[in-house]
């Protein structure tokens, strides 16, 4: 699988390079530009992780064709809002150096823990990027950390359906109900933290059956989320895993090894649930 097809047509990437974590400067930037040397053409980023400008700096240095990526940020919670949102995509455009956005993702929803008005915030937020997505400055618009009522209640009032929820998926934390919804409304589920935290990576069973097909539980937890129908986000600074998450052709996963993925018990939970951040 080489890309999936959004719910306006556009193709996206099957694997794209998350830069959660990596910090702003020469480490962003050089592994940004490792991923591009390495074949990834679906970069992802946000506002909130600081390093757009390096991100957008290693984008213009590769020389590479701006229409063969696929570039993806987000807006930050402090900046929800119809107005607030419209100058925070216009400062993100700036910072990567771009003159259009492939995908742009609500970050996390307002939730009723700190906001009585949580629906209405959420539902002026994507007001605005339906505007911009209707004046052509994003080619597909979504939401990100939307749990299944959350995004049901957004769907309510939306005119343009969110092409993407961008949440946290790996072996030992599915999210069913979400997935489901997203998948019976023709959205990409696509999956951050798809190796979780590094306690999935000693699982013993996930060990195991990367023995078995002589690979590593890294490529393991990729090809799973892939077997799902669900886009992985792996995110590394090492070159040689920034590559090796991207070669997973020369093994499978049979319909007995996913069941036993499936039945792990819950694993590497990163804590944040949306529905109770505080930030």
């Amino acid at each position: 699988m080489k890309s999936f097809k959004l719910n306006n047509g556009i193709e996206i990437p099957a694997i794209g390079f998350g830069t959660w974590q990596i910090p702003d400067g020469q480490e962003a930037y050089q592994a940004v530009k490792e991923a591009l040397d390495a074949g990834y053409t679906h970069i992802d980023t946000a506002a909130i992780y600081g390093n757009e400008k390096s991100v957008g700096k290693a984008i213009k240095d590769s020389g590479l064709d701006r229409n063969s990526l696929f570039i993806t940020t987000k807006l930050w919670n402090t900046e929800r809002g119809y107005e607030k949102t419209i100058a925070a995509f216009e400062k993100s455009l700036a910072d990567l150096q771009l003159d259009y956005l492939d995908l742009y993702l609500i970050h996390w929803p307002a939730n009723e823990t700190q906001f009585e008005n949580w629906a209405q915030i959420n539902a002026d937020t994507w007001r605005a990027f339906e505007h911009l997505y209707q004046q052509g400055k994003i080619r597909a618009i979504g939401v990100s950390n939307f749990p299944k009522d959350y995004l049901a209640k957004l769907l309510e009032s939306a005119t343009v359906i969110p092409a993407v929820n961008q949440i946290e998926f790996h072996p030992g934390y599915l999210q069913e109900d979400t997935v489901a919804l997203c998948q019976s409304n023709d959205i990409l589920v696509q999956a951050w933290s798809p190796l979780g935290s590094g306690r999935i990576l000693q699982n013993e069973t996930l060990v195991t059956l990367a023995k078995e097909k002589n690979t590593s539980v890294g490529q393991i937890c990729i090809k799973f989320a892939l077997s799902q129908g669900i886009l992985p986000l792996p995110k590394s600074t090492n070159p040689e895993n920034i590559k090796r998450n991207l070669v997973i052709d020369y093994f499978d996963l049979t319909a007995d090894d996913i069941k036993t993925i499936r039945e792990l018990s819950e694993l590497g939970f990163s804590g944040s649930d949306p529905k109770k951040v505080a930030f």
